[in-house]
């Protein structure tokens, strides 16, 4: 009988080896099929195509139609990007030290960065870039302005800008230097006279934990940190090691951060703190929104998880996929996502699933319901998927379509630039409200800003319907008739909001007059999700009722 069982297991077994060997015999074959196959297809048509075609461009295309079909963050890094690899890795690039972006119809500098050769030389907040190295620079072509500003370090580049309304043109003179991004963007006891500590963590390359470090570490020395408030607000990530060693500040030591999970059940990696905390006691309250991903959602989701903190803002981005940088040849690079990561409690927090997106995938979903329930340290009930969700949700609103659409269209920042050059010599703390209020108004008027609500723009679209189907008609001029009411709503809601849409001009005046220091504090004292993480730090019950501790 013994043998009957010895002989069978062992049959067993060869059919698993075998269909193993089978499988990978499979894969292999299969790839080794379409790549002879992609070769045909390329060197065919590279060849004999009707138009001659770039051999080069040919395959990049053919490789990025190959990724499309998978996540966004997989993706083919060429050697003129080359410097995308070090900012991802190090938070470092050769450059001028500034950031751009389009306000209104121009490519404007929306941030210097202090010490480096644009802040030397002089380029200002404001200034619009209308030329590099002999080229003009448009709106349309922002994408490009990269291959201008950035460079190896010691280069040179000549820059135009417009400055002051574009009443001013200057030139500069430029040198190309190794720029190192800051993760820590600002710390400080805020408010100044509490034992509150704010710091801001904007990124998470490889320099951030020892940032993080230094500025704890910098607080301490002044007065005793009873609180801390890290805002991760619009923070999109970064390195897993970072985020583990950042956590590792404020988790006891052996506790889970994060866990990932590859393509192979045996690829499972847990990640726990190794050091003693150098902020063990202290009440944490993380600030989050929509755009903190990734690093971010792994830091919120350990501090939630295990109970360390409070989670205060909006639901975050959901990006539960991790990404590793594979060197190729000729200098270029993959970003391949490897795996998934999950919090201590088990959560996948991915908020979509790639995998439905297109056939290539073979495998299963193995993304988590959201409806799934998973428990912290505590016993609190937290939930998977689509991002984490903070443990008090304090949304940002900003409640007029008028303030959003100056917004949208750079007004405040293109009234702060005017208003500083108006009146570079003033004070900016004896600013007044109403006088700056009254400044803006006619700014708008000189501007000629006319501003639609969505209900005017629905009448005017019904008006001109009913025009163009030449039927005359009493609602015609019901409809105009409605639309004079609605104007004079509509000319109220800059003085009912007429308080949103100071804080918004306050803060681009405070950061052309205090810099980005000025700024910071400007925003932090009408910031209702700061104030509110404030408050819960300040209230013991509050933050004890919260953390589910008896």
């Amino acid at each position: 009988m013994k043998k009957h069982y010895k002989k069978l297991l062992a049959g067993i077994l060869a059919v698993l080896l075998l269909s193993g060997f089978y499988m990978a015999s499979d894969i292999y074959f299969e790839i080794s099929k379409n790549l002879d196959l992609f070769g045909k297809i390329y060197k065919e048509v590279s060849f004999n195509y009707v138009d001659e075609v770039n051999p080069e461009d040919f395959m990049e295309a053919g490789i990025q139609g190959m990724l499309n079909s998978l996540d966004p963050y997989t993706v083919y890094i060429d050697e003129n990007k080359k410097d995308e690899i070090d900012l991802i890795t190090n938070g470092k690039y050769g450059g001028i030290g500034i950031s751009v972006g389009v306000r209104g119809d121009k490519v404007t500098v929306v941030e210097v960065f202090e010490g480096y050769s644009a802040q030397r030389q002089g380029i200002r907040i404001g200034d619009v870039i209308i030329e590099t190295d002999g080229e003009k620079i448009s709106a349309e072509e922002i994408k490009d302005l990269s291959k201008y500003v950035k460079g190896e370090p010691g280069t040179k580049i000549t820059m135009k800008v417009l400055r002051n309304s574009g009443r001013d043109t200057v030139v500069f003179n430029l040198t190309r230097e190794e720029i190192i991004i800051k993760n820590v963007t600002y710390y400080g006891f805020f408010p100044e006279n509490s034992n509150n500590a704010y710091i801001k963590l904007s990124g998470f390359s490889r320099s951030a934990s020892e940032e993080l470090r230094k500025a704890i570490k910098d607080l301490n020395t002044q007065k005793p940190i009873k609180s801390v408030i890290i805002d991760l607000r619009n923070n999109p990530g970064g390195l897993l090691d970072i985020a583990v060693d950042i956590c590792s500040k404020f988790l006891q030591q052996k506790a889970l951060v994060v866990s990932t999970k590859g393509r192979n059940p045996e690829s499972e990696k847990k990640y726990f703190v190794m050091q003693d905390p150098i902020l063990p006691d202290a009440k944490l309250v993380v600030l989050v929104n929509e755009n903190s991903a990734s690093a971010s959602e792994i830091l919120a989701g350990a501090i939630q998880d295990n109970d360390r903190g409070i989670i205060v803002g909006e639901r975050t981005f959901g990006k539960g996929l991790v990404q590793t940088v594979t060197p190729l040849s000729f200098n270029t690079s993959l970003k391949i996502t490897t795996a998934r990561y999950y919090t201590p409690s088990g959560r996948l927090i991915q908020k979509i699933d790639y995998s439905k997106k297109d056939n290539a995938f073979a495998g299963p979903d193995s993304t988590s319901a959201a409806s799934v329930k998973y428990f912290t340290v505590n016993k609190r009930p937290v939930f998977g998927s689509g991002g984490i969700t903070p443990d008090s949700i304090v949304e940002y609103n900003i409640e007029s379509s008028l303030t959003k659409e100056l917004l949208a269209k750079g007004i405040f920042f293109e009234f702060a630039d005017d208003y500083y050059y108006n009146h570079q010599d003033a004070d900016y703390n004896k600013l007044k409200d109403e006088e700056v209020f009254s400044s803006f108004k006619k700014y708008l008027g000189n501007e000629g800003f006319v501003y639609k609500s969505e209900a005017e723009k629905e009448i005017d679209k019904l008006i001109s319907e009913i025009n163009e189907s030449k039927v005359k008609t009493e609602l015609n001029g019901e409809l105009k008739s409605l639309k004079e009411q609605i104007n004079k709503i509509t000319s109220t809601e800059m003085r009912i909001f007429k308080n949103e849409i100071i804080r918004q001009i306050k803060t681009e005046l405070a950061w052309r007059y205090l810099g980005h220091e000025g700024k910071i504090k400007e925003l932090l004292e009408k910031d209702e999700q700061f104030n509110a993480a404030l408050n819960i730090a300040g209230d013991d019950v509050t933050y004890k009722r919260l953390l589910n501790i008896k």
